[in-house]
């Protein structure tokens, strides 16, 4: 039975109401829900939002911005259905650009986008990290080498170079330059070539060489008493011994840089010569003629220097102006303007005993000046 009355009508009264509310609260919720498109970092999705603004949107999707990210469109800015919001998080970038360091922040997802944003194009670039890695929110360390003037000088040549390497060893593989285990680098092969630089390689080589040697022998002095004080006599004559010695030669660059004896051995024995040396007093040594005005020749052949060096054509020495031949002739030894003044004049009186006054044909006739 269908209720009447009064009751009755107030119920549908009720019911009318509470339809037309939950219709008007269906149509607020389609009118103020909307689909926006969001891209965080290149990667889009799309989100349902009662939101109205940026910020709300963000808000919503849990995404906090900073100073160093980036939204488009600014986040007071409103949003309606079918927007789109672009949101790039900055990076950090601990970036070395040809030696100098500093921090910069990027909203690049790419070392390549990254270089792109901080104005560095160069294709010849040296790059430490591959262009195309991903940069993650806690960014990276990046060293850029800007292409430089360097200059190279091996096995005498000069080499001019317009180069990005990160190191000399790079740098001297692009010159085609080999190196070779004790060749000598500078700067160090690690380091990194400057604007303007010049790197050395010496090359550096070593090698073994066998020679033989002279041993020099030992003289041992018998004094004499029947000689005179500048004779000597030998008695058994000296002789070097051979030695065979092997060296380490180092050159650089082709010009010998160090020599080092690393062994030897005697082939021959040195012998040791024996000299009979005289002891006898000068005032001893006649000949006969020590009477003749020996000072008055001196002074004519030398001007009494018994160091006289005649350097012209016939060399005569001393005193009295020997030839080297006929100062042996009298047993001299040596030079003759290296023997005493008394030895000097005991030669020449013997000279003159052999050939009378005909070796000094100018001054001889001082001898017998009074």
């Amino acid at each position: 039975m269908k209720p009447s009355g009064p009751h009755a009508a107030r119920r549908w009264v009720i019911h009318a109401f509470v339809i037309a509310a939950m219709v008007s609260g269906i149509s607020a919720f389609i009118s103020f829900n909307k689909t926006v498109e969001l891209t965080v970092d290149g990667h889009t999705t799309k989100v349902h939002t009662f939101a109205s603004s940026v910020r709300g949107v963000l808000a919503r999707q849990g995404i906090n911005v900073g100073v160093h990210d980036s939204v488009v469109p600014e986040l007071d800015r409103h949003v309606g259905e079918g927007g789109r919001i672009a949101v790039r998080f900055g990076r950090p970038i601990d970036l070395s650009l040809d030696g100098n360091n500093e921090q910069v922040w990027v909203t690049a997802t790419s070392v390549h986008e990254a270089l792109d944003q901080l104005g560095l194009r160069d294709e010849n670039m040296f790059v430490s990290v591959s262009r195309s890695a991903s940069i993650g929110r806690r960014g990276l360390a990046l060293q850029v080498l800007t292409p430089r003037q360097v200059t190279v000088i091996a096995d005498g040549r000069s080499h001019q170079l317009n180069t990005a390497a990160a190191t000399v060893r790079q740098l001297l593989v692009e010159a085609g330059i080999t190196l070779n285990p004790a060749d000598e680098i500078n700067p160090a092969l690690n380091t990194t070539p400057a604007n303007g630089a010049t790197v050395r390689v010496v090359r550096v080589e070593s090698r073994q060489l066998t020679i033989k040697v002279d041993i020099p022998f030992d003289v041992q002095q018998i004094k004499d008493p029947n000689l005179f004080t500048w004779d000597r006599q030998v008695v058994t004559p000296g002789v070097n011994g051979v030695k065979q010695v092997t060296l380490a030669l180092v050159t650089r660059d082709g010009k010998p840089a160090s020599r080092k004896a690393i062994s030897e051995t005697v082939l021959t024995k040195p012998v040791t010569e024996v000299v009979r040396v005289g002891t006898k007093a000068t005032k001893y040594a006649t000949t006969g003629a020590e009477r003749l005005n020996w000072a008055a020749l001196a002074k004519c052949e030398s001007g009494g220097d018994p160091r006289s060096n005649n350097n012209g054509a016939d060399n005569y020495y001393g005193l009295y102006q020997f030839s080297p031949s006929t100062w042996r002739s009298v047993g001299g030894h040596g030079m003759p303007n290296k023997a005493s003044p008394d030895e000097q004049t005991y030669r020449a009186q013997m000279l003159y005993k052999r050939e009378g006054a005909h070796p000094w044909p100018v001054c001889g006739h001082h001898l017998h000046d009074k």
